[in-house]
């Protein structure tokens, strides 16, 4: 109980931190994706084309984002049961192999799928710069031919009690549906090109920040929660115990009483 008490503190101490930042770091990424889908309908021709290439899918790369540790409920098994369905189900019949982020999927889905790649190293520093070589490795995969589509398989933090099992296509990137928003008028300077040329690149490096860190928020909200049901259980065994120690305890005295008034009242007979 004092462990998994201790355990719950260090989590709350470290979600206010991770819950901050992606808060912060929502509205910035929402609408650069948003403005990037804006921008994926006339990109043909031009320097970004090569990452709206919507091509016959017949290579899968499913992104598995979990955590280094465990003791975190659901969290975990939630992300794998999602990444397994996507094999079975969705992607069925197609060569689908994974790449992923955090040491319990990688120990798990290791055992049956091919691992591509495993960074899980990346959360020991887990800072924008090192999210972009992951991202950077990705694009590449992608412009080459190597998979047809990557998506990416995550926990969205809503709050400490509720991660939502995220499934989000991170390539070829996906315009935004309906005319309204894919009609706005952009003035662009320098250049267009120049512009999508890091527009793009700058996105996706986001997008794929973002979901690591609701990843890494809710790693820490699911494990608040878990270690405050398992101290809550065990401070309810604990008083079990106790009521039982205690009538067992008494059940001893009560017993050494009789015994001694039973030798007594021998001697007196």
């Amino acid at each position: 109980m004092q462990i998994t008490s201790a355990m719950k503190m260090v989590s709350a101490a470290k979600l206010k931190k991770a819950q901050d930042a992606i808060t912060a770091m929502r509205p910035y990424a929402n609408k650069l994706t948003e403005l990037l889908q804006n921008l994926s309908g006339s990109l043909d021709g031009d320097v970004g084309a090569k990452y709206t290439d919507n091509r016959t899918v017949k290579k899968v790369l499913v992104v598995s984002i979990t955590s280094n540790r465990g003791l975190c409920g659901a969290f975990n098994s939630n992300i794998i049961k999602e990444s397994v369905s996507l094999y079975h189900g969705k992607h069925g019949g197609k060569q689908v192999d994974f790449m992923t982020i955090g040491k319990k999927g990688n120990d798990i889905l290791g055992k049956k799928f091919n691992i591509m790649a495993n960074h899980s190293g990346v959360f020991d520093a887990l800072t924008f710069e090192n999210v972009a070589h992951i991202a950077e490795d990705l694009m590449s995969r992608f412009t080459e031919g190597e998979y047809d589509r990557i998506e990416l398989v995550y926990n969205r933090f809503k709050n400490a009690a509720t991660q939502i099992v995220t499934t989000e296509q991170f390539l070829p990137i996906l315009p935004v549906e309906g005319d309204a928003k894919g009609s706005a008028d952009y003035i662009f300077e320098p250049s267009k090109p120049e512009i999508v040329e890091q527009l793009i690149p700058k996105s996706l490096k986001t997008q794929l920040y973002k979901a690591i860190r609701d990843s890494f928020a809710s790693e820490h909200g699911a494990r608040m929660t878990a270690m405050h049901k398992a101290t809550d259980n065990a401070s309810e065994l604990k008083d079990q115990l106790t009521l039982t120690y205690n009538k067992a305890r008494q059940a001893a005295i009560t017993g050494e009483i009789l015994e001694i008034v039973g030798g007594a009242e021998a001697l007196n007979d």
